[in-house]
C-alpha cells in the first residue's frame, strides 16, 4: 500500500532526471509540467544525450548556480555533524486538491475542498465511500514507456512526483556525477520519520536526500484495510464526513497523494545557488505507553522533543499543523497535548487535510510541504468544514486563511500502534 524506497548510495547516480520540455527551456519547476507529447520522452531517462550534457532553460523558483553541482556537494562535505543545517530545496506534490506544488497550495491556500464520492471503483457495497483522489493523473508521457507495465499507480505517482521535486530543486542527478544520493521514503511509519532519517543521512555525509511518501490504497483491497481499523467515517455527505475538533466528528476520509521533499545541507544549497523553502529544524517521536498503563500519551512529549531538538520555545512557533484524526478521543489526545505545551489557544492551528482526506503515509509529508510553503507566502490555510467544539481550547484557523508572519511551524503526525511524530520546520533567511 505504501512506497518504500531505502538510502543507498549511487555510483553513478540513479537516472530520475530533471522534467524539461524537450522542444524548449525549462518550465517553471514549481508547476505541473506538461506532459510529454508525439515524439518526445519522459525525462526521466533521456536518450540520445552524454551525461552531464548541458542543457538550457530557467525557472522562476530556481536561481543560477555558482558551482557545478557535483563540486557544490564534494565541497560542502567536509565539514558535517549533529548540528549542520539540513534544509529543503524541492517540493513534488500530487494531492486531491492540486497536482505540482503550485497547484495544490493555489488549491489549498483557498480552501478547495476535494472530498468525493471514489470513482477508481465501485464503491456502493462498502459502508464508507468517500475518499480524496488524485484527479487527472496518468502516467503516460510522464513516464518511459518501459515502466508503464512494471508499475501500478502508486509507483508511478511517487515517481512523477519525485521528477517534480528534482525539477524544482534544479538538481540534475546526471550531472551530480559521483556523490552519494538516497531516497529514503515512508511504509511503517507515519510520513515524519523517514524525514528525519534523511536529515541524519545529510548530517553523515549524504549529498542529497529524496524523501517522503506518496499512498495510493483506494481500491477494493486496499479499501477493506482501511474499514477494518474502524476510524473511517460513514457519512455520505463530502462536506460534513472529515470532521476533526468537531462535536460531530465521527472518523476521517482516506486520500490518496502525497509529497516528495530534495533535502540537502545549507552549505551545498549555497554553493550552488540553490532557492531554500524551508529548514528542518527539530524532530521528536515517542510511543504511546500500553494501554491500562495509567501514563499519559506520547503526543506532548514528541512535540517537546521536537521542539529542543530545535532549539526552540513554544512561543516561537507560528502555527501548528494538526495530525486531525477526527477520533473523538484521538483529537482530545491531540488538543490537550497542544494546550499543554502552547498554552489555551496559545498558538494557531490549521488541518488543511480536511480539503483532501487523510492521505495515508502521504498526509504528513503533504503537511510538511504546505508549513514550507505557509513560510514562503506568510499565510496559514484554511481548515475547511470544521465547527470547532467547545470542549478544544484551540485557537483553530477557520475556513479563510489567515494571513501571518510565520517563520516556524510545527507538523504533527500519529500512526497505527501509537506512534507519535513531530517536525519543526524553519524559515531560513
Amino acid at each position: 500500500m505504501h512506497g518504500t524506497l531505502i538510502a543507498a548510495r549511487t555510483d553513478p547516480p540513479p537516472a530520475i532526471g530533471v522534467t524539461r520540455s524537450a522542444a524548449g527551456p525549462r518550465r517553471p519547476a514549481d508547476r505541473e509540467p506538461a506532459r510529454s507529447g508525439p515524439g518526445t520522452r519522459s525525462r526521466l531517462r533521456p536518450a540520445g544525450r552524454a551525461r552531464g550534457a548541458h542543457r538550457p532553460g530557467s525557472g522562476r523558483r530556481r536561481r543560477l548556480r555558482r558551482t557545478p553541482q557535483s563540486h557544490a556537494f564534494a565541497a560542502s562535505r567536509g565539514e558535517r555533524g549533529a548540528t549542520t543545517s539540513v534544509v529543503v530545496t524541492g517540493l513534488g506534490v500530487a494531492a486531491p486538491n492540486g497536482l505540482g506544488a503550485h497547484g495544490f497550495w493555489a488549491a489549498t491556500r483557498t480552501g478547495t475542498h476535494a472530498i468525493g464520492r471514489i470513482t477508481g471503483f465501485d464503491p456502493s457495497p462498502y459502508p464508507a465511500t468517500l475518499a480524496g483522489e488524485v484527479p487527472c493523473f496518468t502516467a503516460e508521457g510522464r513516464l518511459p514507456v518501459r515502466l508503464l507495465p512494471q508499475t501500478d499507480r502508486l509507483p508511478r505517482i511517487a515517481l512523477v512526483a519525485t521528477d517534480w521535486a528534482l525539477a524544482d530543486a534544479g538538481v540534475d542527478p546526471e550531472e551530480l556525477g559521483a556523490v552519494e544520493m538516497g531516497v529514503p521514503t515512508n511504509c511503517a511509519s507515519v510520513g515524519l520519520d523517514p524525514v528525519a532519517q534523511a536529515r541524519r543521512r545529510i548530517r553523515e555525509g549524504a549529498d542529497l536526500i529524496v524523501s517522503g511518501a506518496v499512498d495510493a490504497s483506494l481500491c477494493p483491497w486496499g479499501w477493506g484495510v482501511q474499514l477494518a481499523s474502524g476510524r473511517l467515517s460513514t457519512s455520505a455527505e463530502p462536506t460534513r464526513a472529515y470532521l476533526p475538533f468537531d462535536a460531530e466528528a465521527a472518523g476521517h476520509v482516506p486520500g490518496e497523494g502525497g509529497a516528495i521533499l530534495v533535502m540537502e545541507s545549507a552549505e551545498s544549497a549555497r554553493a550552488r545557488g540553490a532557492r531554500v523553502y524551508g529548514e528542518i529544524s527539530g524532530y521528536g517521536a515517542m510511543s504511546d505507553p500500553r494501554p491500562g498503563s495509567g501514563r499519559e500519551p506520547g503526543l506532548r512529549l514528541a512535540i517537546e522533543l521536537a521542539l529542543a531538538d530545535a532549539g526552540a520555545e513554544p512561543g516561537d512557533v507560528d502555527v501548528v499543523f494538526a495530525d486531525a484524526a477526527a477520533i473523538p478521543e484521538l483529537d482530545r489526545i491531540e488538543a490537550e497535548a497542544i494546550t499543554s505545551v502552547f498554552g489555551p489557544r496559545g498558538v494557531a492551528v490549521t488541518a488543511p487535510k480536511t480539503m483532501t482526506g487523510r492521505l495515508c503515509t502521504g498526509a504528513a509529508p503533504l503537511d510538511l510541504a504546505a508549513a514550507l510553503l505557509a513560510i514562503e507566502e506568510g499565510l496559514i490555510p484554511p481548515t475547511v468544514n470544521v465547527r470547532l467544539s467547545d470542549a478544544y481550547a484551540l485557537d483553530l484557523i477557520g475556513p479563510r486563511p489567515r494571513t501571518a508572519e510565520v517563520r516556524t511551524a510545527l507538523v504533527l503526525a500519529r500512526g497505527p500502534g501509537g506512534f507519535n511524530s513531530a517536525v519543526v520546520v524553519r524559515a531560513v533567511d
